[in-house]
């Protein structure tokens, strides 16, 4: 995706995370506060979940095609129920594994780091992870009448069109293992974003360690 399409929200983030930032007086790194982290993460999930609500025409295909299949879509009241027990349950079976539970609106959003998510410039899930991808395909199992969006992100060293397409690989990584896991593959939806929504700041590298990380969003299945 060219970079123009991905600038003012990736903009907007950066300007939540530098206004959050403090300098280091022994290494001269800008170092986020918490109140900065906390409105950078914020920013950045909002700007990718409303980048992966745009393409309507995937998330059609998926509402159709599991509908269609029998698994009734939520209504009403019974939405926020359904994602309540879903995200109790996560957060239950992903206790103390490094990976973050985020509700935003009647999604929930789970943040996998990449540096427990996979090795070094690489794609493939790590062995170590496994346990936990399966915790999470556990609970989706249980929970089928959610959409699964995976999101790759990376920092911004190395090129941008390399960030990109290991993103994307990632992505795709975490997205075969939960299907072969069990989970429904007309749920799942795949995009890597690179460099374009981070939630620390690229000039340290504790910043950059955050930015390497996959998001799963989980959006409740509705009638359109």
């Amino acid at each position: 995706m060219p970079r123009t399409l991905l600038r003012p929200a990736a903009g907007l983030a950066l300007v939540v995370l530098l206004a959050g930032c403090a300098v280091d007086p022994v290494t001269g790194e800008r170092r986020a506060t918490r109140t900065g982290q906390g409105a950078a993460v914020g920013a950045a999930l909002g700007a990718v979940i409303g980048a992966l609500t745009e393409d309507d025409s995937s998330r059609e295909r998926r509402k159709r095609a599991l509908i269609g299949a029998g698994i009734g879509a939520l209504a009403g009241a019974g939405v926020g129920a359904y994602m309540d027990a879903e995200e109790r349950r996560l957060r239950e079976e992903l206790a103390d594994t490094g990976v973050r539970v985020e509700r935003v609106g009647d999604r929930i959003v789970l943040d996998m780091p990449g540096n427990v998510t996979f090795a070094t410039d690489s794609s493939d899930v790590s062995a170590d992870f496994y346990p936990v991808l399966g915790s999470v395909a556990k609970v989706l199992d249980e929970y089928e009448r959610t959409l699964i969006d995976v999101a790759g992100h990376t920092d911004s060293t190395g090129a941008e069109s390399y960030n990109l397409d290991l993103s994307q690989r990632r992505a795709d990584s975490v997205a075969r293992y939960l299907t072969a896991q069990g989970i429904d593959a007309r749920r799942v939806f795949t995009r890597g974003f690179g460099e374009a929504y981070p939630v620390g700041d690229n000039a340290s590298a504790e910043g950059r360690r955050r930015n390497r990380r996959v998001e799963l969003v989980l959006e409740p299945l509705v009638e359109s």
